[in-house]
């Protein structure tokens, strides 16, 4: 079967591709290939029984229709500035005007119109002064807060506006082997992503990889054996920082997000806030690996009594190891090795103290855990010194922009590790060395999250519409 363009992944860089083709008037005939169900089949049996069960063969948080987005937090950065290093392949002010323009689709589908951090110049402006005093640097950025249940709702109104439109969409389906012949992609080999079974080859004119991160690993071995140009990226190694809302209410309520950067002594690496979730819930997903990483979630109208937010390290590696992936790996085997395959869970001031956190001592403090099934113990234990002293030493600077931020009760869950450290070699076109085969999204290592992801896709999909 032939198709003009084959899209690998239905993340948002892959959906928008599709849905831009729709909106430009194409008639190019789509295929999206998803390795797990719809988004309406989709459901994490842990919201029953407040234990992983560790789903086979993949995770419903990570894997369906519109990927990690649908069980995420669901926030949209409205600033070029913030979602990764796509902005210096195609310019700054044309990121922008894209993401302007992917907004005003979300917002079609029905995204809050409300933005969050617009308001309170004084209060932003006290925020910042603090950040400064820290040595932190404050990054302005409009957070678009669709919530974990919206945005799956908007992901379905998605799905079935590509679905009616023409677009064939094939679930439960894993691509094993991008077919190359002579330097140009010709298609994909694909098998049902239950049994590993009924394998076929189809055949498409424009080849899309957009497998996000958790398709990361994939894409890197893809690299390797098919000689796709790709170069070592950073790799995140972090923690979620769960707290009381308390402690993050004028924070919270002046910009919903604050996005803090430093390079805390004494190794003067990245260090940087992601993904803050005032009245969230901390989450655990599963990699194929068996791996489990810790992650966080907000909803619009559900709400806890705490705030978490991840606190990353930026690491670079090159002579004579160059495998970011690979290491990030390590270090979450390690974490979870000391949590029985569970996240762990301890208290800043334990760590301080030099001691592990007891299950006693979280039942006797006033920040109560919203990952029930997370497991006391040591963090320290496990993650490297030097990430684990940027980590801190980060945290202690915090505390001056939020006082009580660095308070012993402060909860560190394990891992949090961000694997979309391998980069592909593209040009302005997105496309690789391999001719026909183009690559988006986080798992291409040029975008970090929904925003920029989707705007990688709205783009691909309109240089694909001018094409004759």
């Amino acid at each position: 079967m032939k198709y003009d363009v084959i899209v690998v992944g239905a993340g948002p860089s892959g959906i928008f591709t599709a849905l831009e083709l729709i909106r430009q008037k194409s008639s190019k005939k789509v295929l999206i290939i998803e390795k797990g169900r719809s988004i309406e089949k989709r459901h994490c049996p842990k919201e029953e029984t407040e234990v992983c069960v560790s789903c086979k063969p993949y995770c419903h948080i990570t894997t369906g229709f519109s990927g990690a987005g649908a069980f995420s937090d669901g926030k949209l950065s409205l600033s070029y500035e913030v979602g990764g290093e796509l902005p210096s392949l195609i310019g700054s002010s044309k990121a922008q005007d894209l993401i302007n323009y992917t907004d005003k689709i979300y917002l079609e589908f029905g995204a809050d119109p409300k933005v969050e951090g617009l308001e309170n110049n004084d209060a932003i402006k006290e925020i910042r002064r603090k950040a400064i005093e820290a040595g932190l640097k404050l990054v302005d950025c409009p957070i678009r807060h669709l919530g974990t249940e919206k945005a799956q709702e908007i992901y379905f109104k998605i799905q079935n506006y590509l679905i009616k439109s023409g677009v064939e969409i094939k679930f439960n389906t894993v691509v094993k082997d991008i077919v190359i012949e002579e330097g140009v992609a010709k298609g994909v080999k694909i098998a049902n992503s239950q049994t590993k079974e009924n394998e076929e080859i189809l055949y498409g004119n424009k080849i899309i990889i957009a497998t996000g991160r958790k398709g990361a690993d994939w894409l890197k071995d893809m690299c390797v054996k098919h000689g796709i140009n790709h170069s070592a990226g950073t790799v995140d190694i972090g923690v979620r920082v769960e707290v009381r809302n308390e402690i993050m209410e004028k924070v919270n309520n002046v910009l919903y997000e604050s996005k803090l950067i430093g390079y805390p002594e004494p190794f003067r690496n990245k260090v940087r806030t992601f993904c803050q979730n005032p009245g969230g819930f901390v989450s655990q997903e599963n990699y194929d690996n068996d791996l489990a990483i810790v992650n966080g979630h907000s909803y619009k109208d559900k709400k806890s009594e705490n705030t978490n937010l991840a606190i990353l390290s930026s690491h670079n590696f090159s002579q004579p190891f160059n495998q970011p992936i690979q290491y990030g790996k390590k270090v979450a085997e390690l974490v979870n090795m000391l949590g029985n395959g569970k996240i762990l869970v301890q208290r800043y001031g334990d760590i301080l103290d030099g001691k592990r956190t007891w299950q006693h001592e979280l039942d006797q403090s006033n920040v109560k855990p919203t990952l029930p099934d997370a497991i006391a113990g040591d963090v320290t234990s496990a993650i490297p010194y030097r990430p684990m002293m940027n980590i801190l030493n980060f945290i202690k600077a915090m505390n001056t922009v939020v006082p009580g931020f660095a308070s012993r009760e402060t909860l560190l869950y394990g891992p949090e590790i961000k694997f979309y450290s391998n980069k592909i070699n593209l040009d302005q076109n997105f496309e690789t060395n391999i001719k026909r085969l183009h690559c988006l999204g986080d798992s291409s290592g040029w975008t970090r999250g929904l925003m920029m992801a989707s705007v990688m896709g709205v783009l691909m999909g309109q240089m694909i519409a001018e094409e004759k």
